[in-house]
């Protein structure tokens, strides 16, 4: 994941689209020389976090539409900034399977998920 200055943003992950994790894993675990990516299940797609990617594999419209999953440190910041910019928050903040988990449309009508991280990953 790509480290930020002292903002409150932490890192972003690139947002990838598979049709099967199972058969995409080995590219990214040679690309980023990790071969323990986190695996999980969110609604209906399966994930897996693989250094600076976000494996999404059963993704909808809608899931595909977002830009970006970025991490930070407290979502409730986010939430402030977007509605002071003129942005709307689409779902959460709410609880996520990484941590607090919130989906916001910018003022440009970029879609994007914030995720609140205690550390690194």
């Amino acid at each position: 994941m790509m480290a930020m200055s002292d903002g409150n943003i932490v890192g972003v992950l690139a947002r990838v689209y598979v049709d099967n994790l199972e058969s995409a894993l080995p590219l990214y675990e040679q690309l980023t020389r990790d071969t323990s990516p986190h695996l999980f299940d969110y609604g209906s797609v399966r994930l897996a976090k693989i250094g600076v990617f976000l494996l999404v594999e059963g993704a909808d419209a809608e899931v595909r539409s977002h830009a970006a999953t970025v991490n930070v440190k407290d979502i409730h910041l986010v939430v402030d900034a977007v509605i002071a910019a003129g942005g709307e928050l689409l779902e959460g903040p709410a609880a996520g399977p990484n941590g607090a988990r919130l989906i916001a449309r910018h003022p440009d009508g970029n879609i994007v998920e914030y995720i609140e991280v205690a550390e690194q990953r």
